[in-house]
């Protein structure tokens, strides 16, 4: 696990407008995934569990998991590329842009790509942060085919794979293997992906210096930022979990924690695009659900761990945050296998 990066996760508005392609109704994924209905309408963002969550419920409701993640992964525009995957596009060749999506990735979630070249071969291998989980093998499936078809893409030629490996079977294994054109391993270690290394030096009829002379500082300023807000959230919230039991803990007393004057903190903060009341709301709310979910607290306790003086108070909170009762969300998600961490 990383210290730099937070647990959250954009979806982007692409996920939902392409599911009609899988024959998939976007409140489908939602109830499924036993996620609130606001995600659709509000720009929230989910944790690595609940994007497992969100996938795992795509692959459960996809008639062929096979033919669905080449139905989302091929016949896309370039103009409809996000901008962390058009500088993958516009590289010069084949290394590059995947180099560049192994680094940009970390801006839409806490997802890395460790590539590997030795003996002729490139191999990449999938890691997810915050989570003991493992992937849907329908994103493990979407994530491994975007990462052949962006070479495709970029030189005009009909890339094939060395191998590949999932941990799970998904769908048809033929369709699997006519589209990365090599033999496909199901109940492997890990999700990975093997190239042939000498394609990793093909030059992109999409290379566009100009464009990435403008894209890339925007994306690595977005990169810096992201690592520096992170840093301090982090930070912040230690801080909150530990303190919260024996009071409210307020922005002082977290700044003397960290040596630095109330004034600093507020403006380094400010800086990372988040504030002290925020931080305060997300660990209480990631913390009540934590809580809630063990059997051997009561719900008072519960407040007082959260350092809520009334009871009241804390319901007032939960309300908000997930427009229902502690008792009432308890009932539902109390030894539940479904369940999943807060939406922030």
């Amino acid at each position: 696990m990383t210290a730099n990066s937070f647990d959250r996760i954009k979806i982007p508005s692409s996920f939902w407008r392409d599911l009609p392609k899988v024959g998939i109704k976007e409140q489908e994924v939602i109830h499924r995934a036993r996620l609130p209905i606001n995600i659709l309408t509000e720009p929230v963002v989910v944790t690595t569990d609940q994007y497992f969550s969100i996938w795992q419920a795509v692959f459960e409701l996809v008639s062929d998991p096979a033919m669905g993640i080449i139905k989302l992964t091929t016949d896309v525009k370039a103009a409809q590329l996000p901008p962390t995957v058009l500088a993958a596009y516009h590289a010069r060749n084949y290394r590059e842009a995947l180099n560049r999506m192994a680094r940009y990735k970390q801006l839409c979630s806490p997802e890395r790509l460790h590539i590997i070249e030795e003996n002729e071969l490139c191999t990449i291998e999938l890691e997810w942060l915050y989570s003991d989980l493992t992937e849907s093998p329908m994103l493990a499936g979407v994530v491994m085919a975007s990462l052949l078809e962006i070479g495709r893409l970029g030189t005009g030629q009909p890339l094939k794979a060395k191998f590949v490996e999932f941990s799970h079977p998904m769908g048809n294994k033929q369709v699997l293997e006519d589209y990365f054109g090599c033999e496909i391993h199901f109940e492997s270690k890990h999700n990975r992906l093997t190239l042939n290394l000498s394609d990793l030096d093909l030059y992109f009829e999409s290379y566009n210096a100009e464009l990435l002379e403008i894209l890339t500082p925007a994306l690595d300023l977005s990169l810096d930022k992201q690592q520096r807000r992170n840093s301090i959230a982090d930070t912040v919230k230690g801080i909150l979990k530990q303190s919260l039991s024996s009071g409210r803990p307020d922005i002082q007393s977290v700044a003397g924690e960290l040596s630095i004057s109330e004034r600093t903190l507020q403006r380094r903060l400010t800086e990372a695009g988040t504030s002290f009341k925020n931080l305060l709301s997300e660990t209480r709310h990631k913390m009540a659900r934590d809580y809630l979910v063990d059997p051997s607290l009561d719900i008072k306790e519960v407040a007082f761990l959260l350092g809520y003086e009334e009871l009241n108070s804390f319901y007032r909170a939960f309300r908000q945050w997930e427009g229902e009762t502690p008792s009432n969300w308890r009932a539902l998600h109390i030894g539940s296998d479904l369940y999943v961490p807060p939406i922030h």
